[in-house]
C-alpha cells in the first residue's frame, strides 16, 4: 500500500473513533482523534494507563495550535522555531479536545510535527491527533516498529505499514512546560 492510501485508511479509522499504530516524528505511536473521548479511552485501555495522565497531541501548524491552546506564550513560538529536535510543549490550558486527553490540572503537551507522514495525515484529517508511545505504560518506549510489544498491534484498528521495516531508532521528543505566568520547566531533554 502506498503512503497516500495509508493516510486515507488512517483518516477513515480516525473518523470512526478508531486507534492507529503509526510512525511519528519521534517514536512509533498510538494515535486517535484528540477530540474524541471514547477513542482516547481506547488508547488508555491499550496502554493500561492511569486515567488522569495527559497525552501528547500532534498538530501540523501553528495555526492549528492556536485553535486548541488557550494562551500561547511568546516563548513557545521561539522554542518551536529554534528547537533542533522534535519538542513537545506543555501548555496550561487546552480547548476543543477530549477531556481525557488533558491532565487533571488542564494542561496538555502539544507538538507541531515536521514529519511528512504525520503532517499530511493531520492536514487531511483537519484535527489534532493523539501521539503516545506504542507501549504498555511503564514499559520501555519502542524506538522502532520491531520493539513494539506484540500485544499492542492486535488491539489497534489499523497498523500503518509505512516505515514498519525500518530499523532506525527513534528518540522521544524534548518536553518543556510553559506556564502562562512565564515559568519554564524542562521535563525531558
Amino acid at each position: 500500500m502506498n503512503v497516500d492510501m495509508e493516510i486515507e485508511t488512517c483518516i477513515e479509522v480516525l473518523k470512526k473513533g478508531g486507534v492507529i499504530l503509526y510512525p511519528t516524528d519521534t517514536v512509533w505511536g498510538l494515535g486517535c482523534d484528540a477530540t474524541n473521548e471514547s477513542a482516547v479511552q481506547k488508547i488508555k485501555d491499550i496502554k493500561k494507563r492511569v486515567i488522569n495522565k495527559s497525552m501528547i497531541v500532534l498538530v501540523n501548524h501553528i495555526n492549528m495550535l492556536s485553535k486548541y491552546v488557550d494562551v500561547i506564550p511568546t516563548a513557545a513560538v521561539d522554542i518551536l522555531e529554534y528547537a533542533s529536535k522534535p519538542t513537545t510543549i506543555v501548555f496550561d490550558k487546552m480547548m476543543g479536545v477530549a477531556e481525557n486527553v488533558v491532565a487533571a490540572d488542564g494542561s496538555c503537551g502539544v507538538r507541531i510535527t515536521a514529519d511528512e507522514f504525520c503532517n499530511k495525515l493531520i492536514r487531511k484529517f483537519n484535527k489534532p491527533i493523539v501521539s503516545t508511545s506504542a507501549n504498555i505504560s511503564g514499559e520501555k518506549t519502542p524506538r522502532n516498529f520491531k520493539e513494539i510489544d506484540p500485544s499492542v498491534a492486535p488491539q489497534c484498528d489499523y497498523v500503518v505499514q509505512f516505515k514498519s521495516g525500518e530499523t532506525t531508532l527513534g528518540v522521544p521528543s524534548s518536553i518543556i512546560k510553559l506556564q502562562n505566568n512565564g515559568l519554564v520547566t524542562i521535563i525531558r531533554k
